[in-house]
């Protein structure tokens, strides 16, 4: 009887992950993104498992993940994501007032797109945008957002973890990441960001 529960609670996850993988390939995302699941599908199909099994988590201090495409995986998508959710609060906190966000970002490995990504999503969002031109150091990030009067802050960063992976920060206007209520309020908004769709407009990025 257990032997049966488990089982069918196996394909029950299994099935969900195959849900996910088919709304990303037949859903409107980059062309590269499917073909990198196209090729995980036939040469790493566990690797495909993991980075669909579970959405990757908004913490209190921001995403953190292995990058790559999927759910689980920290890519222009589930950083859109994260970026939405967070602009989302901060209009809401700030309603009827100009708001100001800056970005930094390290020399890691895709550190510069996720920070022009994030970028973007908040334009989009009628928040006004200042991104470092280069690398800086995060102390610097906290600099800027009290010096610019800004509501809030991001940087991207893998911090000391290993090279396949990177990080998304997110900060208030006292120039400090995100403490409560604001870090739990955000997780909340970004919670709500289901349907990646939403982000369609990513998909000509590259």
């Amino acid at each position: 009887m257990a032997e049966n529960t488990q089982k069918d609670a196996s394909q029950q996850v299994a099935q969900q992950v195959q849900a996910k993988i088919d709304s990303w390939l037949n859903g409107n995302y980059d062309d590269q993104t499917k073909a990198e699941i196209r090729r995980l599908q036939k040469e790493d199909p566990t690797d495909l498992t993991e980075a669909f099994y579970k959405d990757l988590e908004f913490g209190t201090g921001g995403l953190r993940g292995i990058m790559g495409v999927g759910t689980n995986r920290m890519n222009k998508y589930t950083v859109g994501m994260a970026t939405q959710g967070f602009a989302n609060y901060l209009n809401q906190s700030f309603a009827g007032k100009e708001i100001k966000v800056a970005i930094a970002h390290d020399p890691r490995n895709n550190s510069r797109f996720f920070a022009e990504t994030a970028a973007g999503v908040f334009a989009a969002n009628g928040i006004k945008v200042f991104l470092f031109d280069d690398l800086r150091p995060t102390p610097e990030l906290s600099f800027a957002i009290r010096y610019l009067g800004c509501q809030g802050g991001v940087v991207c960063t893998a911090s000391h973890n290993p090279k396949e992976y990177n990080g998304y920060k997110a900060y208030w206007d006292d120039g400090a990441q995100l403490v409560p209520p604001h870090d739990v309020n955000v997780m909340d908004e970004v919670a709500k960001i289901k349907i990646l769709e939403m982000l369609s407009s990513l998909a000509g990025k590259t």
